[in-house]
């Protein structure tokens, strides 16, 4: 038996269960299985996830006891919500003195909407506990919310944030009762009784379905010897003990999409750029600046809840999209792909399996419309083929890379076939169907860019990466269409498998905070660092960004941190200066010639170049001063339009950051405000850019800057901030 560590990233996509096994030392990937996921099988996709692992253990000959870390992705909260498959939910309300009136109206959520002709029933009681806590009131109510047909229940209380007992003894009591219960300060501690009611009535909502799930999964990984960490993807990107799942499956909506994205940056190592994944049904698109993904508030049928996600936008294209055609025309490309159908791709059949190709429009599923196009063949009337969005890519030749690429003799037979059919040259046939598949994909990046405000100037530096195994059928023309320079990450196929086996523990804490001070924002932060240590993380490998939301009046940090310490190997070999100069010019809008390096610490270069603006006709311009930061192989991982950099050593660090803070301020009639600020120490980038004032920046500055020796090189770069 070899020494190896081994991590075990498994992901559940909506075509097909990939896993892959990564070598936790050399981060080489050493053996990926797939299988279709089992949508449809009453274990669920829990099943697929089971049969990949023990598919890809037996390929790649690993031994339980090589495992170190087995990690999943999930989709079953997120198809409970959209099934309605899930639990009636008891809420016991509490409250005393002026609060008992909001909470009876506040606290009573009665039906609610998940989607279409699906709903979350509720049942309500309301219990004053004026005299505190009673035991026989709680059992009493319980057994009448039980009559009524809660299966599950929720404590919730006014305030109950600024005092939790009351709500966590009154869920103990029910649990003791042999229910479910979630207390309403378990998911969310931030104020707002309706927000957090209905979070917690969301999670209490899954815990049957999700607990079976976890136990027949976590009883599979067992059977098989593995005895290591057996974690979960959660939908900010992050991974949780299943123990933890077990306690709020909530935070596993939407971990599919947010696996593909950890994989951009932990993989792929995007810093900048925007995040295709191409599956088969579906294309994921997200948006990475200053390497951090955008998160925002989810939302389950039209209701926000205390949850935040990655921003993670689906569209209902992807590699096998089948085509639709009216009047001769193509009418649309998806949502329905042949995996659905239950049709073959004609990519991959030989051509004599094609022989005497037929046109016939099919309804793949009861609800779809008939105008799906497929093949039938001389020897079979039935439907037996679909034309898909990757036909139409390697047809034209346009496919980038090996895992899509098809039989173009196939293709070539099937095309002639359409020409005579639809009266319309081959070439513009496949033309037409790429254009609408892309159509939808640039529709949504254009949103992003102008939603997150991204340079419109910065274009020609926007990179594309794809990843997923459409990536190479559909990313590179999108690219193309819009200008941009594209990227297909390595083993992109299974890129989400690996953004699962490379996740690291998460957790984000988020306080209201009217008027947050130094000590506040702090206290938020330690309380993140200490809740991904009890979760299992070496305390070495923990970093942190705090943000300050002045319009929610909160503190968010989010901590994130590895199972062990990394000691990953760069495989790679370190490239010179020049090689790195002329990296970060590459992925830089400065003008040719001008980039040079300005600073480095022991690991990271930084690099700053000139880009001269003109307007109206060049009678007025401008100068910016685009800054790239590269590690010692060219991975970029900051890049920004415009900036200062200067550089110090930690021990004048503080001193050095209040003087920029000072002489970098933008003042207006809203006040004061700092200049975004990156700290940049050994190989880590310090985001400093979500505080708002001087003592926040300063108070956890000092805070990273705590263990770091007196002689170590630190450079900042910054800009000043815009009201």
């Amino acid at each position: 038996m070899s020494g190896r560590k081994v991590k075990i990233g498994i992901d559940v996509g909506g075509t097909f269960t990939h896993s892959v096994a990564i070598d936790a030392e050399g981060g080489e990937l050493i053996g990926k299985a797939m299988v279709s996921t089992t949508h449809t099988a009453r274990e669920g996709v829990a099943l697929g996830v089971v049969q990949s692992m023990q598919k890809l253990i037996d390929l790649a000959h690993i031994y339980p006891q090589e495992v170190i870390l087995i990690a999943h992705s999930t989709t079953q909260a997120t198809n409970a919500l959209l099934e309605g498959d899930v639990a009636t939910v008891g809420i016991i309300g509490m409250a005393k003195g002026i609060e008992r009136f909001a909470t009876k109206v506040q606290a009573r959520l009665g039906k609610i909407f998940l989607a279409p002709h699906k709903f979350l029933n509720t049942v309500f009681q309301f219990i004053d506990i004026t005299n505190g806590i009673d035991y026989q009131i709680i059992r009493e109510t319980v057994q009448r919310l039980h009559m009524a047909g809660a299966q599950v229940f929720v404590t919730t209380e006014a305030f109950g944030v600024d005092d939790q007992s009351n709500e966590q003894r009154a869920a103990e009591i029910v649990r003791d009762m042999g229910f479910q219960c979630t207390a309403a300060s378990e998911v969310s501690q931030l104020y707002g009784l309706r927000a957090r009611t209905l979070t917690a009535a969301i999670n209490a909502s899954m815990l049957p379905k999700m607990l079976e799930t976890a136990d027949m999964t976590e009883k599979s990984v067992r059977d098989s010897g593995i005895r290591a960490p057996l974690m979960v993807m959660r939908s900010d990107g992050g991974i949780m003990g299943v123990s933890e799942m077990r306690r709020r499956p909530i935070l596993t909506i939407l971990s599919g999409p947010a696996a593909g994205v950890t994989a951009a940056l932990m993989y792929a190592r995007v810093s900048e750029g925007i995040f295709i994944e191409v599956g088969g049904t579906s294309t994921d698109i997200s948006v990475i600046v200053h390497g951090k993904p955008f998160r925002k508030a989810a939302e389950v049928g039209g209701n926000k809840i205390y949850l935040r996600t990655l921003d993670v936008r689906t569209v209902g294209i992807g590699g096998g999209s089948m085509v639709r055609f009216t009047d001769g025309k193509v009418a649309d490309v998806g949502p329905r792909s042949a995996h659905i159908a239950n049709l073959r791709y004609l990519s991959f059949s030989d051509p004599e399996e094609i022989r005497g190709p037929v046109v016939k429009f099919v309804k793949p599923l009861g609800s779809d419309p008939s105008d799906y196009l497929s093949f039938s063949t001389q020897d079979n009337p039935d439907p037996q083929f679909a034309l898909t969005a990757t036909d139409a890519a390697n047809f034209l030749g346009v496919i980038e890379g090996s895992y899509a690429r098809g039989n173009v003799y196939t293709l070539k037979r099937v095309f002639e076939e359409l020409e005579k059919n639809f009266k319309r040259e081959a070439s513009h046939l496949a033309k037409d169907i790429l254009d609408k598949a892309t159509d939808k994909i640039i529709s949504v990046v254009e949103r992003l860019i102008d939603e997150y405000k991204l340079d419109e100037s910065a274009r020609g530096g926007l990179v594309m990466v794809g990843g997923g195994g459409g990536a190479g059928v559909l990313v590179p023309y999108v690219a193309r269409r819009l200008g941009t320079k594209y990227v297909i990450a390595e083993n992109s196929e299974v890129v989400s498998a690996i953004g699962v086996a490379l996740g690291l523990i998460q957790e984000t804490v988020e306080r209201n905070a009217p008027h947050p001070t130094r000590d506040d924002v702090l206290r938020v932060r330690q309380e993140a660092i200490d809740s991904v240590l009890r979760m299992g993380a070496a305390a070495e490998t923990v970093e942190v960004h705090v943000e300050v939301d002045s319009h929610a009046k909160s503190i968010r940090a989010i901590a994130s941190g590895s199972t062990e310490m990394r000691t990953r190997n760069v495989p790679l070999k370190p490239l010179t200066v020049q090689e790195l100069r002329e990296k970060a010019e590459s992925f830089s809008i400065c003008d040719k010639g001008t980039m040079s390096l300005v600073g480095k610490t022991n690991f990271l270069y930084i690099f700053q170049g000139l880009k001269r603006n003109s307007y109206l006709l060049g009678l007025f311009s401008s100068v910016s001063k685009p800054v790239v930061v590269v590690d010692q192989t060219g991975v970029v991982r900051l890049n920004i339009l415009s900036g200062e950099v200067r550089s110090t050593d930690s021990q004048h660090a503080l001193s050095f950051l209040e003087k920029i803070i000072e002489d970098s301020c933008t003042y207006g009639d809203a006040g004061v405000l700092p200049p975004n600020v990156f700290a940049i120490v050994a190989a880590r980038i310090i985001d400093l850019t979500g505080l708002i004032n001087r003592d926040q920046i300063l108070g956890v500055a000092g805070a990273e800057f705590q263990n770091v020796a007196n002689d170590e090189p630190v450079v900042f770069v910054y800009c000043p901030r815009r009201f």
